[in-house]
C-alpha cells in the first residue's frame, strides 16, 4: 500500500473521539475501509502482537487464515481499545454490573469476568500492570496459553481486557448472539430505500401473499417464510442491479437513482422487512372463513367490502400500537428478540464478503455453509414427508402392541401424548419449537411445564374428572355429550345467535382432558404474567411510560433520548417517524373498524372495538416484554373470549369480532416490533421501514383477500372438509370456530358455573402464584434465580390440543447441544454457524415442502408400504376413548342431565 493511501484509509477508520456516546465514533466509510486492506500490523501500534491476538480471540476472529487483511470488525475493535481509557473502561463495565446483573441473556461467565476486573481495580493513574507484575512474569507464555483455551475468560492482562470488554458494551453490545450477526459500526453512505427495493419488495410480497394465504388452510400449513424469500431477493436484486438502466433524475426535491451500484446488505435487509412485515396470514382470515362458509355460520353479508374494512382496519392498528410503544421494544438494549436474528445472520451471510477464517477447524464459509445445509434439508425432507413417513411419526412404542389403548394414549404421537424418549426423525418437527434459536433456559423451562402438565393431563383423564375419559384424550375439538362431533348450528336461530330452546335439546359442548389443562394454564397466564412481569421490571416499565409521555408532551423530542447504546446511537443519524404519524394510523384504523360494526350486521358493539384496545393497551408490555428477552409469547386471544363471553352472552358473532382485534392488535404489532428491531440491527433508517411496511401490508391485504375468496367459492373442492384429500381441512378457523361456540354462543357463565367450575379460579391461582415467584426473583441467590422464568414453565402447558411431547422432545436434544453445549464450549462456531444452520434447515424444508405438495400432493399419489403405513395403523391412528358413552355413560350420555343442562 503507498503511503498517501495508508494515510487516508488511517483516517476514515481512525477514531473521532474518544467519546462512544458521540455518532461520529460508529460510523466508517466502509467501502474506504474494504478496498484498502489493513494489516495487523498497521492498525494498534501502542499495542503488542500477543495483545491484538487476545482481542482477535475474544472476538471471534483468531482463526484468520491470514492478517494481512484484516476485516472492518477487527480493525474497529482493536482501534477503539487501543484509544480507550483504563478510568472510562472501569466506569463503563461498573454501569454494566448494575444494569445487566440480573439479565438471563448474558452468558454467566462473561458476566462473572466483568465483576472480577472491576474489583481488581484501584483508582490509582499507573498502568495496573505494574500491580499485578506477579502475573506478568512470564506473559508470553500466558498469552500463548489463552490462545489454545477454549475459555478466553481467565484474566492475562487486566489494563487491555478490561478496555476490550468495555469496547463490546460500549460499541458494540453485551450480547454474544447479537454480536455474532451485526456490526459494531455503520455506514450512512450505504444505499438503502432505492427502487431497487420497491421493485424486489412488491414482486416476493404478492408471490408471498398468493402462497402463503392458499396454504394457510391446510394441515399441515406451507409457508413462503421471510428466511426463504431472502434466497430468491439476494439474486432479484442482483440481477435488477445489472437490468436497470444508471440513470438518475430528479422528483421535486429529491434525486432517485435507478441503480446506485451493487446490491447493498440494507438494500437486502429492506426488501425482507417489506416482505416479512405482511409475510404471514392475516388472523382475521379464519374470521372470515367462519363467518362466511355454509358449514360455519353462513353469513353471506360478509362480502368484499366487508372484508376490506375489516382486514386494513385490523392489520392497521396493530401498526399503530407498535410505533407509539417502540420505546418499550425496541430501543432498550435488553429488548434481544432471540427469534428474528437468524433473519439477521442470512442477511449478512447472503452480501457480506467474510475474510477466509478456520473457526474448531471448520473453513468453509457462511454462504456456502447454508447453501449446503439448504440442499441436505431440501433433499431429506421428501423422506419422512412422503418415502417413509415412519421417521415422521416414530411412534415405535405403539407398534409393539398396537390395539393397547394405555401404550397409546400415553406414547401415542398421532393421537396420544407422545411420550416418547426418540418421537421422530423429521426436522420439520424436530426445529418446530425454534431449537435452534431461542435460548436454552426458555426451551428447558417450557418442556418442565410440559412435563408437569402431561400428569395433570393424565390425572385428569384417568380420572375421568367432567367427563374427559369419555373423549379422546388430546384434541382441540368440541364434542357432544355422545361424544361427536358438536355443530353450532343446531342451537343457532336465524341471527346465528343462541336459541334456548334448540340448546336445551342438543346440550352443552365438552373439552378433552387436554384442552382443559390448556385452558387453565391460560387463564392462569394472563394475571401472572402482568404481575410477575410489572413486578420484576418495575423500574423499566415506569421509565418507558414517562419516555411515551414526554414523546407525547414534546413532539420535537429524539425518541432516542436516554437511550446510549451503541445501536441506539447509531440510529440517531437517521430521521425518526414521528410519534403523531403512528397515532393517526391508529385513528384511522379505528374508524374503518366502527364503520364495519355500523354499517354490517356483525352484532357487535362498537364499544367492543374500544375494549380491544385497552386490553392490548394494559397486556402488550407484560407480554412483549417476555418476547423480546425470552422469544417466549402468547396471544390474548382466550381472555378476549372469556371477558367478551360475559358481556355479550349468546353472541358468538361478536365475540369473533372482537377476538380478531384484541388478539391481532398485539399479535401484528409485534410483527412490526420485530422488524423495527432487525432495522435497528441493521441500521435501515426509520422512515424508509415505516414506507415500506405500509404498501406491503396494503398490498399483501387485498391479495390475501382475493385468494381466500377464490378458495371459499369453490376454487377447492370440499374446502374446510375434515376429510379434504387435498388436507385443506382449516385446522386453525375451526379452532377460531369452536372458540366462538363455547365462549361466544354458550357462554363462559354456563362453563363456568355449570360444565368447569374449576377453570374460574386458574386466574387466582395465576394471581397468587406470582407473589412468591417474585419473592423468589427479587431475594433468592442470583446464581439460581437468574434463569428462573416462571411464565414460560406456565406457557409450556399450553402445547397441547392438538400438539404433544412428539414436537418438543427432540428439539430439548437440539437445543441442549447447540443452545447449551456448543454454545458455551466453542463459543466462535456457533457465533459463525448456528443461526445459518436454523435458516438453511428451515429454508430447505419450507422449498421442499412446496415441491412436494405440487408433485405428489395436490393430485394424490400415494406409496402404500409398511415404512408409511404403520405410524397409522392400531389405535394411535385412529379415534379413541377410554369410555364409550353408549356403553357406560348413563342414559348413553355424559355430563348434565336433560332438562338441566348449565
Amino acid at each position: 500500500m503507498a503511503g498517501s493511501e495508508k494515510n487516508e484509509n488511517n483516517q476514515i477508520i481512525s477514531i473521532h473521539s474518544a467519546n462512544p456516546l458521540d455518532l461520529e465514533d460508529h460510523e466508517i466509510d466502509l467501502w474506504a475501509v474494504t478496498s484498502n486492506p489493513v494489516s495487523i500490523g498497521e492498525v494498534g501500534t501502542s499495542l503488542s502482537n500477543e495483545q491484538k491476538d487476545l482481542i482477535l480471540k475474544r472476538v471471534h476472529l483468531n482463526g484468520l487464515l491470514s492478517v494481512e487483511d484484516l476485516p472492518p470488525a477487527a480493525v474497529f475493535y482493536i482501534q477503539k481499545v487501543e484509544s480507550l481509557s483504563t478510568k472510562d473502561a472501569v466506569a463503563i463495565l461498573q454501569d454494566a454490573i448494575l444494569e445487566f446483573r440480573d439479565d438471563i441473556n448474558i452468558p454467566t461467565p462473561d458476566y462473572e469476568l466483568l465483576e472480577r476486573l472491576v474489583e481488581s481495580y484501584d483508582g490509582k493513574n499507573y498502568n495496573v500492570k505494574e500491580k499485578l507484575q506477579s502475573n506478568f512474569d512470564n506473559q508470553k507464555a500466558s498469552f500463548e496459553e489463552t490462545a489454545h483455551e477454549s475459555d478466553f475468560h481467565k484474566i492475562v492482562d487486566w489494563d487491555l481486557q478490561v478496555r476490550l470488554e468495555a469496547v463490546l458494551i460500549a460499541y458494540h453490545s453485551p450480547y454474544p448472539q447479537v454480536r455474532a450477526v451485526t456490526d459494531p459500526f455503520d455506514d450512512p453512505t450505504i444505499p438503502v430505500e432505492t427502487v431497487r427495493v420497491y421493485i424486489a419488495g412488491i414482486i416476493w410480497t404478492a408471490i408471498g401473499a398468493v402462497i402463503n394465504q392458499f396454504f394457510s388452510q391446510r394441515q399441515p400449513a406451507i409457508e413462503l417464510s421471510s428466511s426463504v424469500v431472502q434466497i430468491f431477493l439476494y439474486p432479484t436484486g442482483v440481477a435488477l442491479q445489472y437490468i436497470l438502466p444508471k440513470w438518475r433524475f430528479k422528483v421535486w426535491k429529491y434525486t432517485i437513482d435507478l441503480n446506485p451500484g451493487p446490491w447493498s446488505h440494507k438494500e437486502q435487509m429492506l426488501a425482507t422487512l417489506f416482505y416479512s412485515v405482511s409475510g404471514g396470514t392475516s388472523y382475521v382470515s379464519s374470521y372470515i372463513h367462519v363467518q362466511k362458509m355454509k358449514i360455519f355460520y353462513d353469513n353471506q353479508w360478509a362480502n368484499f367490502g366487508f372484508q376490506t374494512l375489516l382486514i386494513l382496519s385490523n392489520n392497521f392498528l396493530g401498526f399503530g400500537f407498535a410505533g407509539i410503544f417502540r420505546k418499550f421494544f425496541v430501543y432498550p438494549v435488553e429488548a434481544l428478540w432471540p427469534t428474528l436474528l437468524p433473519t439477521v445472520a442470512l442477511n449478512r451471510a447472503l452480501t457480506v464478503s467474510e475474510k477466509k477464517e478456520s473457526i474448531n477447524g471448520w473453513v468453509i464459509s457462511k454462504y456456502t455453509f447454508f447453501f449446503i445445509t439448504f440442499a441436505s434439508s431440501f433433499v431429506y425432507f421428501w423422506i419422512p414427508t412422503y418415502l417413509f413417513q415412519a421417521l415422521s411419526y416414530f411412534n415405535w412404542m405403539t407398534w409393539i402392541k398396537p390395539d393397547n389403548f394405555n401404550l397409546a394414549a400415553v406414547t401415542g404421537s398421532l393421537s396420544g401424548l407422545g411420550l416418547n424418549p426418540v418421537p421422530t426423525f423429521d426436522i420439520n418437527t424436530i426445529l418446530d419449537n425454534a431449537a435452534l434459536i431461542i435460548p436454552f433456559y426458555t426451551q428447558f423451562s417450557s418442556y418442565i411445564g410440559s412435563i408437569l402438565s402431561f400428569f395433570c393431563i393424565i390425572a385428569v383423564y384417568y380420572s375421568n374428572y367432567k367427563w374427559t375419559a369419555y373423549l379422546p384424550i388430546n384434541s382441540n375439538g368440541l364434542f357432544t355429550n355422545t361424544g361427536h362431533p358438536y355443530k353450532v348450528t343446531a342451537i343457532l336461530d336465524e341471527n346465528s345467535l343462541l336459541d334456548h330452546k334448540k340448546y336445551q335439546e342438543y346440550g352443552p359442548p365438552f373439552y378433552s382432558a387436554s384442552n382443559l389443562v390448556s385452558y387453565g394454564a391460560i387463564f392462569a397466564l394472563y394475571p401472572f404474567a402482568i404481575v410477575f412481569e410489572i413486578g420484576r421490571s418495575y423500574k423499566q416499565v415506569w421509565k418507558a411510560i414517562k419516555d411515551v409521555i414526554l414523546g407525547f408532551k414534546s413532539l420535537r423530542r429524539s425518541n432516542f433520548e436516554g437511550f446510549n447504546d451503541p445501536h441506539s446511537k447509531m440510529m440517531t443519524a437517521y430521521k425518526e417517524v414521528p410519534d403523531w404519524i403512528f397515532l393517526v394510523v391508529l385513528v384511522i384504523s379505528l374508524v374503518l373498524a366502527i364503520i364495519c360494526v355500523e354499517v354490517y350486521p356483525a352484532q357487535t358493539p362498537v364499544w367492543g372495538i374500544f375494549f380491544a384496545l385497552g386490553i392490548n393497551f394494559v397486556f402488550l408490555i407484560p407480554i412483549n416484554s417476555i418476547a423480546s428477552r425470552t422469544g417466549f409469547s402468547f396471544g390474548l386471544n382466550a381472555l378476549v373470549e372469556l371477558i367478551v363471553g360475559y358481556a355479550l352472552p349468546g353472541n358468538g358473532l361478536a365475540l369473533m369480532f372482537i377476538k380478531a382485534f384484541g388478539y391481532n392488535i398485539d399479535g401484528q404489532a409485534q410483527n412490526y416490533i420485530t422488524d423495527q428491531k432487525m432495522a435497528h440491527y441493521v441500521k435501515i433508517p426509520p422512515r424508509a421501514l415505516f414506507r415500506a411496511q405500509i404498501i406491503s401490508v396494503f398490498i399483501a391485504s387485498f391479495i390475501q383477500l382475493g385468494i381466500m375468496n377464490f378458495q371459499m367459492n369453490g376454487g377447492i373442492d370440499n374446502y374446510c372438509d375434515p376429510h379434504n384429500k387435498q388436507k385443506f381441512t382449516c385446522p386453525g378457523t375451526r379452532t377460531y370456530y369452536s372458540a366462538s361456540v363455547i365462549w361466544g354462543v354458550i357462554g363462559p357463565k354456563k362453563v363456568f358455573n355449570g360444565l368447569y367450575p374449576i377453570l374460574q379460579y386458574c386466574f387466582l391461582i395465576g394471581f397468587l402464584l406470582a407473589i412468591p415467584c417474585l419473592a423468589v426473583k427479587w431475594y433468592g441467590p442470583r446464581k439460581y434465580t437468574k434463569y428462573f422464568e416462571p411464565s414460560i414453565i406456565i406457557g409450556g402447558f399450553r402445547i397441547w390440543a392438538p400438539y404433544n411431547l412428539t414436537h418438543i422432545t427432540a428439539g430439548l436434544y437440539v437445543s441442549i447441544v447447540f443452545m447449551h453445549y456448543i454454545k458455551k464450549k466453542y463459543e466462535g462456531w456457533w457465533q459463525k454457524y448456528d443461526y445459518i444452520l436454523s435458516t438453511g434447515l428451515t429454508s430447505g424444508i419450507a422449498f421442499s415442502s412446496i415441491i412436494i405438495f405440487f408433485a405428489v400432493q395436490y393430485h394424490h399419489k400415494s406409496l402404500s408400504w409398511w415404512g408409511n403405513d404403520v405410524p397409522f395403523l392400531g389405535v394411535d391412528g385412529g379415534y379413541f376413548t377410554l369410555l364409550n358413552a353408549k356403553e357406560r355413560a348413563p342414559d348413553g350420555y355424559f355430563g348434565p342431565r336433560v332438562g338441566h343442562f348449565p
